[in-house]
């Protein structure tokens, strides 16, 4: 990405989370630890969804894909903090900066709409059971994974492509470990108007849009579990959506509390931004494999044939 001819500054200083050596040290192994659990959780939930013919279902071919994005997420922000927190001087390229922003808006942009595309997928299966396999087929599961794919990396083009022309003077500080778009605009000494009003527009896509279509695919889920007169088929129906609704809830809290934020590098600020581009993907596998029976059914399967691969290449 090519930056404007009159963009005065070639680098920013990325503050982080501490200036204290020894907690950064301590920082360093937790988030160490953090992404390296998230990159086996995500990659687990993948493997055995793609091995395991009993999980080759619309739910989990959405949730293999949220899985896969988790593992692009993480990466996009967590190796730049691990790198810093090792470092003295916590530079990052203009370039780069631009770069790490467009990623992150196009992560955050795919994630919010894969979940709403799996409130879709849980409205169909328990609204209309009987005709879920003709709603879900697996021409609409690929285009609905394509389609959250391509409208997010246009959004977030449009966004970087008016960020290029933003020019930057004498403060070069960013008071967050990675870089956000609204942590730019307080940078520029140049007109963000245009920028900011595009912003909220993505946002209104991202965040209310997507957040009204998964309340109300809920709306009618509630409506017709409600419906069922048996208790057991209501806790099931309940026991389908409940890893979704948690993982909805911790990625759209922090998100949106932090975009509504002012940009000022609060504590409070930090802990969103880590919330749901840290340990959100950490959380997802746990979310949805601790309660799931058939996803813990197949790791068991997996396991039990790659233990007797082994004894049968030892013998």
């Amino acid at each position: 990405m090519a930056l404007g001819n009159h963009s005065r500054i070639t680098e920013f200083i990325l503050l982080g989370l501490s200036a204290d050596p020894h907690v950064e040290a301590l920082l360093f192994v937790l988030f160490l630890m953090i992404y390296l659990l998230t990159l086996l959780g995500n990659l687990l939930i993948i493997l055995v969804i793609h091995t395991d013919s009993n999980l080759h279902t619309p739910m989990y071919f959405f949730l293999s894909h949220l899985s896969f994005q988790d593992l692009f997420y993480s990466s996009v922000t967590v190796p730049k903090l691990l790198e810093n927190l090792l470092s003295q001087r916590k530079a990052i390229s203009v370039e780069a900066c631009l770069a790490q922003v467009f990623f992150v808006f196009a992560t955050t942009g795919i994630e919010a709409f894969l979940l709403t595309v799996m409130a879709y997928d849980r409205y169909a299966a328990i609204c209309h059971p009987l005709l879920y396999g003709q709603v879900m087929s697996k021409q609409l599961c690929e285009r609905l994974v394509w389609g959250s794919w391509v409208v997010a990396f246009l959004d977030a083009l449009i966004n970087i492509l008016l960020a290029l022309n933003m020019d930057f003077c004498d403060v070069q500080t960013i008071h967050h470990y990675s870089c956000e778009l609204p942590s730019l605009f307080p940078l520029s000494c140049s007109d963000v108007s245009t920028n900011t009003m595009m912003l909220l527009c993505s946002a209104l896509l991202h965040a209310i849009g997507t957040c009204l279509l998964i309340f109300f695919s809920y709306v009618r889920i509630v409506s017709t579990i409600l419906s069922i007169s048996s208790t057991s088929g209501r806790s099931k129906a309940f026991s389908t959506c409940s890893s979704h609704l948690t993982t909805v809830s911790l990625f759209y809290g922090s998100a949106i509390l932090r975009y509504l934020m002012p940009t000022s590098g609060s504590p409070l600020e930090l802990i969103l931004s880590i919330q749901y581009s840290v340990i959100t993907p950490l959380l997802n596998p746990l979310i949805y494999s601790w309660k799931n029976k058939e996803v813990k059914a197949a790791v068991r399967r997996m396991t039990i044939k790659y233990l007797q691969c082994l004894s049968t290449e030892e013998l």
